[in-house]
């Protein structure tokens, strides 16, 4: 699993123009699912979400985490995560999960984070959807199970 995690003021994510999921301080989380994805991929990815320490303490250094700040998550299915571009012009998506192996783990994903005590708002799995944020720092971390299990070098 893939996921982009970006530190935010506000992050809304609207479908034919009706807002959809909408959040103040926390994360906007972009989560791609890999062919072969497994609750082990799942399970790193929920705790490096709830865990990173990406905000700011008292110093301004980065040491406190979503949980430790009570910010919430605005995640959203993004399978072009997983675009291959290594050849030509036209990115490949061979490597995302089918549809329905997708959907499942971005929910299971979703219902972890919520019983982690977080507020979690979502897209719509499939939709076209559009994402509004407000980046703050900017910070932003790309997540990769399959390199931190060492499936895929870096």
């Amino acid at each position: 699993m893939r996921s982009v995690l970006q530190r935010v003021s506000t992050a809304e994510v609207t479908v034919a123009g009706k807002t959809v999921g909408a959040i103040g301080p926390g994360l906007l989380v972009l989560v791609g699912v890999e062919q072969g994805d497994t609750e082990r991929d799942l399970a790193y990815l929920v705790d490096k979400t709830v865990h990173l320490r990406i905000f700011e303490d008292s110093q301004g250094k980065m040491n406190l985490s979503v949980q430790d700040v009570g910010g919430s998550i605005l995640a959203v299915s993004q399978f072009t995560l997983l675009a291959d571009c290594r050849q030509g012009r036209r990115p490949g998506f061979s490597r995302a999960a089918p549809p329905e192996i997708g959907q499942a783990l971005y929910e299971k994903y979703v219902a972890a984070l919520r019983s982690a005590g977080i507020e979690v708002a979502t897209g719509v799995f499939g939709a076209s959807m559009r994402v509004r944020l407000s980046n703050e720092g900017p910070v932003t971390i790309l997540l990769d199970s399959r390199e931190a299990s060492g499936d895929r070098p870096r």
